[in-house]
């Protein structure tokens, strides 16, 4: 079908209390296991194309964004695609003619001003262009190799009042806020704070996002959709997916040399996760 976007899938998301789930790919067996695991659940799913994704690819956003948006218009289920923690405008350039019709714009690492001053530009330009944008407040942590985050350091999460400024100034459409996740987990160990998360469902007006989620447990993923995050974010649970996979393949067949063989166990691996992610979310 054709593709939809982002804002729609979240908005119909809030609407019902529930969550819509974005992932993030890197290769075409990560596209099509996404849809895939996506078509076995009958729900709708985001594609996410991070801005470290495209400097993986040459720093080139076409070929992936492409293959994606071919794959979803082939999907018995609706599909989006989001362009992920871009910090190039020359990148956001490129999103709406890429077929994106979102982006999270990532100025977190700034200070506050001058993240609230190019994250207000950025949603001016996007929003001109009809692309919904998300930012991010609070230090979620463990992004471009920096190691996973300790979600209790102070300053870390993110402040009611603070988000509900920032939302109002930078006139964003959703905020990702820092909870007790954080990227690059590999542990479903994550504690998230969930008395935080209802005093900022209660002080911000748009959705909220959760990033990290591949180190948080299913009942606090479960108990964060009820709390108000209506879109969740998953990277690395699919690589570890993928990885364990091939690495079982090759260790039982040494012999092995077709990579179709062992992409296949791991693209099926991918898919399984993601179909058991977005039942927990529904």
């Amino acid at each position: 079908m054709p593709l939809t976007t982002t804002g729609e899938l979240v908005a119909r998301a809030a609407a019902s209390r529930s969550a819509v789930a974005a992932f993030n790919i890197i290769t075409l067996e990560h596209v099509e296991a996404v849809i895939a695991g996506a078509e076995t659940a009958g729900s709708p799913v985001v594609l996410q194309v991070s801005e470290n994704a495209v400097r993986f690819r040459y720093g080139r956003l076409l070929p992936l964004a492409r293959a994606a948006a071919a794959a979803a218009e082939r999907a018995t289920v609706p599909v989006a695609l989001h362009l992920d923690h871009v910090q190039s405008d020359a990148l956001l350039r490129q999103a709406p003619a890429a077929g994106f019709s979102s982006v999270m714009y990532d100025a977190a690492r700034l200070p506050y001003q001058e993240n609230l001053a190019a994250t207000r530009a950025a949603a001016d330009w996007a929003h001109a262009q009809g692309l919904w944008i998300e930012a991010e407040l609070g230090d979620v942590g463990g992004k471009d190799g920096a190691p996973p985050l300790d979600p209790h350091a102070p300053g870390a999460r993110t402040d009611p009042a603070g988000a509900r400024a920032f939302v109002t100034e930078a006139g964003v459409d959703a905020l990702a806020v820092a909870i007790g996740s954080s990227h690059a987990m590999t542990t479903r160990t994550a504690v998230l704070d969930h008395a935080l998360l209802a005093r900022l469902s209660g002080a911000v007006g748009v959705p909220l996002v959760l990033h990290g989620s591949s180190g948080v447990p299913d009942g606090e993923l479960t108990a964060a959709v009820g709390g108000g995050i209506t879109k969740v974010n998953v990277g690395t649970a699919l690589n570890i997916a993928m990885t364990c996979a091939i690495r079982d393949f090759l260790a039982a067949h040494p012999e092995a040399v077709d990579s179709r063989k062992y992409l296949a166990v791991g693209r099926a691996a991918m898919a399984e996760a993601v179909t058991r992610i977005i039942k927990v979310l529904s």
